[in-house]
């Protein structure tokens, strides 16, 4: 393989040193950018994009062509895996996914194939050595899956949810259905991550978007039990270097020690955490990324800059820190907005890493 020209972001998630700290959006492409736009347009729809893997590697690449971003992440969607379970993903506009099958007893569970990352999502395999080829190492590329759990909602609830209640009502009724929904789930997932992995990716992140929604012991025995599964299974070293995994609870500050033990390299934190005070709690044990509110860039290109200031003065000196929104980039945002973020902190992060 190509030799990698930038691999900051590598080097930080493994807290080895930099020159400055690594930095890439959650979301990164995506609507905010006209070019995104286009490229979905002439796809005809968002799945359509997914499943064409030059589609794919053109809205990949977009961003890293206008910004200086230290990754690129493969264009694809969490859902994936269920849509490869034969639950029928589709897309409402204005109204998120959707599946046309639920999943309500244990025997729509015991039903569940367990996918075949070549075979059934053989399209994000190709997606992925694409983009890594297109890449020819100009940076990494990460890889990604949903959670076992928040997979799990969406097959539950059959879309998006405010309160998760058809999922927690099993989870509270039928605690049995539902480890069996988080085995299988979680099954899929290393074979998914370690196909990725194999196909070139060269760090991968779980997105625990709703365990933050679950109380504290139903968010150890429901959704981090099985991230810790998932960790324990994957391909950790690949093409002669380490493949670090990031684990991402959305609202899981409350829980960084317990998520630090799971095994993976970095947790990615919201921005309700304070991120020195991460670094405080298990800064010893894993890298952190993160942490600015998106919503910071639709203010001022001044204030974005303070705000990378402020973030980058409470993590302090020395490495381990990668920078990312708290959560991803939204459609509305003006595209010179999130660059002012990005140069941000390659030009005030230099002082945080000089011996």
């Amino acid at each position: 393989m190509t030799a990698l020209k930038n691999d900051r972001f590598l080097r930080a998630l493994l807290k080895q040193p930099v020159d400055v700290t690594p930095v890439w959006m959650m979301r990164q492409a995506g609507r905010y950018l006209p070019e995104y736009r286009a490229s979905r347009a002439m796809a005809g729809d968002f799945m359509s994009l997914c499943m064409n893997p030059s589609f794919a590697c053109e809205v990949t690449m977009q961003p890293l062509e206008r910004y200086p971003l230290d990754a690129a992440i493969l264009f694809s969607d969490i859902l994936t895996i269920p849509d490869a379970m034969g639950q029928g993903l589709y897309f409402e506009t204005g109204e998120g996914p959707r599946f046309r099958k639920v999943v309500s007893t244990l025997a729509d569970i015991e039903a569940l194939p367990i996918p075949d990352p070549q075979k059934d999502l053989g399209y994000v395999m190709d997606a992925v050595s694409t983009i890594r080829r297109e890449l020819n190492g100009r940076v990494p590329l990460i890889g990604f899956s949903g959670s076992p759990w928040t997979l799990a909602t969406y097959m539950v609830e059959g879309g998006s949810s405010k309160d998760f209640r058809k999922t927690k009502a099993m989870l509270y009724d039928n605690p049995q259905a539902m480890h069996l929904l988080l085995d299988k789930l979680a099954q899929s997932v290393v074979a998914y991550l370690n196909g990725q992995i194999l196909a070139g990716a060269q760090a991968v992140q779980i997105f625990d978007t709703w365990g933050g929604n679950l109380s504290a012991a139903a968010y150890q025995e429901f959704s981090l039990a099985y991230m810790k599964k998932i960790v324990s299974g994957l391909i950790r070293e690949h093409d002669g270097r380490k493949v670090p995994v990031i684990l991402f609870t959305k609202n899981g500050g409350l829980w960084l020690e317990s998520i630090a033990d799971a095994g993976a390299d970095a947790l990615g934190l919201d921005w309700t955490c304070d991120i020195g005070e991460a670094r405080r709690r298990v800064g010893s044990k894993v890298a952190l990324q993160g942490n600015m509110d998106p919503t910071v860039l639709y203010a001022k290109p001044a204030a974005i800059r303070a705000e990378v200031e402020r973030i980058l003065a409470s993590y302090g000196h020395g490495t381990g820190h990668v920078f990312n929104l708290g959560h991803g980039i939204t459609p509305e945002v003006d595209p010179e907005h999130a660059g002012a973020f990005i140069r941000a902190v390659h030009e005030f992060s230099a002082q945080y890493h000089q011996q």
